[in-house]
């Protein structure tokens, strides 16, 4: 499909087209499985404390007692799937995370500014949630979310962790998208002073990483599974949680993000 809003239509395919081509094989369900499974172990941990009542109890339980997480999902960033090869890659790993995970596709909100009118179009005939406003990335997890973000710049990660800088919230999130220590160890001088939030969480944080095969490192290079254990949280001192300043980004010329207040 073109950007110009005309319709997709179901390319056929010719007779005999097609044998001589090799085509690029995208994870198999069963890595998709694997990769919720390991988010999906530190978010279905019971709370330390039995008596509490934030938003952890939100947490359902399954037949044998055990807490089992029904996971929302957000993704940002994915890109123009229609013009690029790596965006609709992503696409289908995120179709098929929703599949391994049993989340229904209603459940998935999906935001990009670069999107046209035909690939939302395209998203909400698939049945997944299309967000009209551009969020920054400062969405609040107040039930277990998984938060899709491939190749997204380092604001939004360090948005996302802002809108959750909370005991309470941050254990609820569940990230899919590129490795905090890689972007730590790619970005050194800068990244303590604009992007603190990222900074305090590669102390915190569990990072998975997803294997990716050579002839796929454009789409899934540097990518992890990254969540926030309770029990990790507390190695930060009770000050770090204390009324968190919004990130302002004032020593960034090139955010890699589009802003609200810059977009036409």
């Amino acid at each position: 499909m073109s950007d110009t809003g005309e319709e997709w239509q179901v390319a056929r395919r010719r007779k005999g087209a097609g044998r001589k081509s090799k085509t690029l094989q995208g994870p198999p369900k069963s890595t998709c499985k694997q990769l919720l499974a390991a988010g999906s172990s530190d978010l279905s941990k019971a709370p330390e404390s039995a008596d509490s009542d934030g938003p952890t109890e939100k947490l359902e339980r399954s037949g044998d007692g055990r807490h089992c997480p029904q996971l929302d999902c957000v993704c940002y960033g994915l890109g123009s799937f229609s013009s690029s090869v790596s965006s609709r890659y992503q696409l289908a790993m995120l179709l098929l995370l929703l599949d391994a995970g049993q989340i229904p596709l209603k459940d998935c909100s999906v935001y990009d500014p670069a999107f046209t009118s035909g690939e939302s179009n395209v998203l909400r005939e698939l049945g997944m949630t299309v967000i009209t406003e551009n969020e920054e990335g400062k969405r609040l997890a107040t039930k277990p979310t998984l938060f899709y973000v491939m190749h997204c710049g380092k604001a939004l990660y360090n948005n996302l962790l802002w809108k959750n800088w909370n005991t309470q919230y941050l254990p609820l999130v569940l990230i899919i998208g590129n490795s905090f220590n890689g972007m730590k160890d790619r970005f050194v001088q800068e990244f303590k002073r604009d992007y603190g939030y990222i900074t305090q969480a590669v102390s915190v944080c569990e990072e998975r990483h997803l294997p990716c095969p050579s002839q796929m490192i454009d789409v899934f290079s540097d990518t992890a599974v990254i969540t926030f254990p309770s029990n990790s949280l507390s190695r930060l001192p009770q000050s770090t949680w204390a009324d968190p300043p919004e990130p302002q980004y004032q020593h960034c010329p090139d955010l890699e993000i589009i802003q609200r207040e810059t977009q036409s």
